[in-house]
């Protein structure tokens, strides 16, 4: 396992104030944190880091009786609420979801997620504010079963963050702006149905925005070149405005078979332009377990044209899960092997790069530049 200057757990569900949960304040029941993970990050206008983290708020007490409750973003009442199933037909075995057996593919959730904004010192070694009254909430119906997985870019003197949309009708890309990476504005949905892990380019290319996004869906068709998995890969898409999207006709990743990459693959960090290419951090899923082993691999893109890919490093992870960094959260572990990296910013010689940890909570690695280039 490489180690690296700087690689510790920053933030979890044990640095969230419980009188600060905003489902427990709605619904007057006891909630947890299950998670606190998967953050965006940028570097305010000051020089401090912002992590925008995925805060995964669960009841301490969902069954009662031959009763299932879950957890809704009501529009119509601006609040969160409660829905009650019968517990009959529910497979429980997913800690992340419920599935309702007699409907197919119809799941709800064990948790519903907000964003809250978490500041750190330059170097990104310490927290140095948590930013409760800038939290993200749900503002609307294509976000009832909540907001997921924030990634920024700072494009000139605007902040764009991509984050993923959860309700019954969708899974689509919302995306917000701001102008101090701080207080941010609802621009609406810009990818709609089972798009994820949308990750936009720092830059202009072509006179064009750019963006990584990865689509997902249940059915698909064999693939003829058979080192492939059939499923879905990593697009590039271009937009004149932001808000408007087109995807390009090649897959640039796709799945693999007898690889890190043999169940799926999706957007990490958003790009990072270098004079060799433009740096891709990504995740690869392996066949593995409930929820796969999730690696953080990369690839440089040519600059001009983001679409051919200059050099790929898919066999040996840059990242992976340390059990060693989250000792202290072993009673509160629900899935292993996961590293979801989610936000990359620059520093002298090499990288702050962070990531979610188990799906539980926020890990920051300082990565060496000359891990990727050797001069």
């Amino acid at each position: 396992m490489t180690d690296y200057p700087f690689d510790e757990i920053l933030f979890g569900p044990r640095d969230v104030n419980p009188e600060e949960l905003p489902i427990a304040r709605d619904t007057g029941r006891e909630t947890y944190v299950l998670g606190a993970f998967n953050p965006g990050l940028c570097r305010l206008p000051h020089g401090n880091l912002l992590m925008m983290v995925r805060i995964a708020e669960a009841l301490k007490a969902p069954r009662n009786g031959d009763t299932l409750d879950v957890i809704r973003y009501d529009s119509s009442q601006n609040s969160f609420v409660l829905d009650s199933y019968s517990s009959e037909g529910i497979d429980f075995s997913d800690p992340r979801k419920y599935r309702f057996k007699n409907l197919g593919q119809v799941y709800a959730l064990t948790s519903l997620s907000w964003l809250l904004p978490v500041e750190l010192n330059p170097q990104g070694t310490e927290v140095v504010n948590i930013h409760y009254d800038k939290m993200i909430l749900p503002e609307n119906m294509s976000q009832e079963y909540g907001i997921e997985d924030a990634r920024i870019t700072r494009i000139d003197d605007t902040y764009y963050m991509t984050t993923c949309a959860v309700s019954a009708a969708r899974h689509s890309t919302v995306l917000y702006t701001s102008m101090d990476g701080l207080n941010y504005d609802n621009q609406g949905i810009i990818l709609d149905h089972q798009n994820k892990d949308m990750v936009i380019f720092p830059e202009k290319i072509d006179g064009q925005y750019h963006a990584l996004t990865r689509p997902q869906g249940e059915l698909y068709f064999i693939d003829s070149n058979s080192i492939n998995v059939p499923g879905p890969g990593i697009n590039v898409s271009r937009s004149p405005d932001m808000l408007h999207w087109r995807p390009l006709e090649s897959v640039l990743v796709k799945p693999q078979m007898q690889s890190l990459l043999s169940r799926k693959v999706g957007g990490g960090s958003p790009p990072v332009k270098t004079s060799k290419g433009w740096l891709v951090l990504f995740h690869g899923v392996s066949d593995e377990g409930l929820a796969g082993i999730y690696r953080t691999v990369w690839m440089l893109l040519d600059l001009e044209n983001p679409q051919r890919i200059i050099e790929e490093k898919i066999i040996q992870p840059i990242l992976e899960a340390r059990p060693d960094l989250t000792q202290e959260y072993e009673a509160d572990i629900y899935l292993p092997d996961i590293v979801f990296t989610s936000g990359i910013e620059s520093a002298y010689g090499h990288f702050v790069v962070a990531s979610g940890e188990l799906d539980l909570c926020c890990r920051i690695s300082h990565i060496p530049h000359s891990t990727f280039f050797s001069s």
